[in-house]
Protein backbone atom coordinates (compact mmCIF):
# COMPACT_ATOMS: atom_id res chain seq x y z
CA UNK A 1 0.00 0.00 0.00
CA UNK A 2 1.36 3.33 -0.54
CA UNK A 3 1.63 6.35 1.01
CA UNK A 4 -0.02 9.69 -0.93
CA UNK A 5 0.58 13.02 1.16
CA UNK A 6 -2.40 15.53 1.09
CA UNK A 7 -2.23 17.80 -1.34
CA UNK A 8 -1.48 21.59 -0.24
CA UNK A 9 -3.77 23.58 0.53
CA UNK A 10 -2.29 26.48 -0.70
CA UNK A 11 -1.50 26.35 -4.65
CA UNK A 12 2.15 26.47 -5.05
CA UNK A 13 3.74 29.89 -6.40
CA UNK A 14 7.81 29.51 -7.02
CA UNK A 15 9.17 32.64 -5.01
CA UNK A 16 10.47 34.58 -8.12
CA UNK A 17 7.74 34.43 -10.35
CA UNK A 18 4.57 37.45 -9.93
CA UNK A 19 1.24 36.47 -10.93
CA UNK A 20 0.15 37.05 -13.82
CA UNK A 21 -3.44 39.11 -12.42
CA UNK A 22 -3.02 42.60 -10.53
CA UNK A 23 -3.15 41.03 -7.05
CA UNK A 24 -3.13 44.07 -4.87
CA UNK A 25 -4.84 47.27 -7.22
CA UNK A 26 -4.74 49.49 -4.34
CA UNK A 27 -0.65 49.18 -4.67
CA UNK A 28 0.51 52.11 -7.85
CA UNK A 29 1.93 50.29 -10.87
CA UNK A 30 5.62 50.15 -11.12
CA UNK A 31 6.04 51.61 -14.68
CA UNK A 32 8.09 49.30 -17.15
CA UNK A 33 11.73 49.86 -17.47
CA UNK A 34 13.48 51.55 -20.20
CA UNK A 35 15.74 49.74 -22.06
CA UNK A 36 19.44 50.60 -21.26
CA UNK A 37 20.77 52.75 -24.85
CA UNK A 38 23.59 50.78 -26.30
CA UNK A 39 26.57 52.67 -27.60
CA UNK A 40 26.00 51.48 -31.13
CA UNK A 41 25.65 54.33 -34.14
CA UNK A 42 22.16 53.48 -36.41
CA UNK A 43 23.83 51.33 -39.86
CA UNK A 44 24.16 53.98 -42.70
CA UNK A 45 22.91 50.99 -45.37
CA UNK A 46 20.11 48.30 -44.52
CA UNK A 47 20.57 45.00 -43.02
CA UNK A 48 21.85 42.09 -44.98
CA UNK A 49 18.50 40.12 -44.27
CA UNK A 50 16.54 43.20 -46.11
CA UNK A 51 18.92 43.55 -49.23
CA UNK A 52 17.41 43.31 -52.83
CA UNK A 53 20.25 40.53 -53.17
CA UNK A 54 18.75 38.25 -51.81
CA UNK A 55 15.90 38.65 -53.66
CA UNK A 56 17.77 38.55 -56.40
CA UNK A 57 19.56 35.22 -55.83
CA UNK A 58 16.42 33.42 -54.56
CA UNK A 59 15.16 34.46 -58.46
CA UNK A 60 18.42 33.32 -60.19
CA UNK A 61 18.55 29.65 -57.99
CA UNK A 62 14.54 29.74 -58.67
CA UNK A 63 15.08 30.52 -62.03
CA UNK A 64 18.37 27.58 -62.36
CA UNK A 65 16.11 24.67 -60.91
CA UNK A 66 13.35 25.31 -63.77
CA UNK A 67 15.56 25.26 -66.34
CA UNK A 68 17.38 21.74 -65.17
CA UNK A 69 14.33 19.98 -63.78
CA UNK A 70 11.88 21.14 -66.89
CA UNK A 71 15.44 19.79 -69.56
CA UNK A 72 15.50 16.54 -67.79
CA UNK A 73 11.42 16.03 -66.94
CA UNK A 74 10.50 17.35 -70.02
CA UNK A 75 12.61 14.88 -71.97
CA UNK A 76 11.12 12.00 -70.02
CA UNK A 77 7.55 13.21 -70.03
CA UNK A 78 7.79 13.43 -73.79
CA UNK A 79 8.85 9.84 -74.07
CA UNK A 80 6.19 8.44 -71.87
CA UNK A 81 3.71 10.36 -73.67
CA UNK A 82 5.10 8.64 -76.74
CA UNK A 83 5.09 5.23 -75.78
CA UNK A 84 1.67 5.47 -74.64
CA UNK A 85 -0.04 7.61 -77.40
CA UNK A 86 2.03 6.11 -80.31
CA UNK A 87 2.74 2.94 -80.04
CA UNK A 88 3.40 2.48 -83.86
CA UNK A 89 6.04 5.23 -83.68
CA UNK A 90 7.79 3.80 -80.93
CA UNK A 91 7.82 0.16 -82.46
CA UNK A 92 8.95 1.30 -85.71
CA UNK A 93 12.35 0.61 -86.50
CA UNK A 94 15.48 3.18 -86.93
CA UNK A 95 17.79 0.98 -88.90
CA UNK A 96 18.55 -3.01 -88.38
CA UNK A 97 16.46 -4.13 -85.46
CA UNK A 98 16.99 -1.09 -83.50
CA UNK A 99 13.29 0.38 -82.96
CA UNK A 100 12.23 3.90 -82.01
CA UNK A 101 11.51 3.83 -78.99
CA UNK A 102 14.85 2.01 -77.51
CA UNK A 103 16.94 4.73 -79.27
CA UNK A 104 14.67 7.64 -77.82
CA UNK A 105 15.20 5.72 -74.45
CA UNK A 106 18.91 5.52 -74.61
CA UNK A 107 18.91 9.51 -75.64
CA UNK A 108 17.37 9.96 -72.19
CA UNK A 109 20.92 9.56 -70.63
CA UNK A 110 22.60 12.55 -72.72
CA UNK A 111 19.33 14.67 -72.37
CA UNK A 112 20.23 14.03 -68.43
CA UNK A 113 23.89 15.25 -69.12
CA UNK A 114 22.68 18.43 -70.44
CA UNK A 115 20.35 18.81 -67.73
CA UNK A 116 23.07 19.25 -65.95
CA UNK A 117 25.50 21.12 -68.40
CA UNK A 118 22.78 23.47 -68.22
CA UNK A 119 22.77 24.03 -64.20
CA UNK A 120 26.32 24.29 -64.09
CA UNK A 121 25.98 27.49 -66.77
CA UNK A 122 23.38 28.88 -65.30
CA UNK A 123 25.26 28.50 -61.41
CA UNK A 124 28.01 29.70 -62.84
CA UNK A 125 26.20 32.57 -65.14
CA UNK A 126 23.22 34.19 -63.12
CA UNK A 127 23.71 32.37 -59.23
CA UNK A 128 27.03 32.65 -58.34
CA UNK A 129 28.00 36.39 -59.18
CA UNK A 130 25.02 37.05 -56.92
CA UNK A 131 26.16 34.93 -53.94
CA UNK A 132 29.84 36.22 -55.07
CA UNK A 133 28.52 39.96 -54.26
CA UNK A 134 26.18 38.95 -51.10
CA UNK A 135 29.25 37.12 -49.40
CA UNK A 136 31.54 40.38 -49.95
CA UNK A 137 29.05 42.76 -48.35
CA UNK A 138 28.39 40.18 -46.15
CA UNK A 139 32.20 40.18 -45.06
CA UNK A 140 32.60 44.15 -45.37
CA UNK A 141 29.46 44.54 -43.06
CA UNK A 142 31.54 42.17 -40.31
CA UNK A 143 34.37 43.98 -40.36
CA UNK A 144 32.28 47.65 -39.96
CA UNK A 145 30.61 45.71 -36.87
CA UNK A 146 34.01 44.54 -35.53
CA UNK A 147 35.79 47.91 -35.91
CA UNK A 148 33.09 49.52 -33.60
Amino acid sequence: MSYDPPPPSYPYRPPDSSPSYDAYPWLPQQPPEPPEPTGRRPQRHAALGHHSDLRLLRGAYRWQRRVATLTALGYFVLFLILSAFAPSLMTSTVTDGLPTGLLLALVQVPVTWLAIVLYERTARRRVDPIADRIRKQAELDNRREGTR
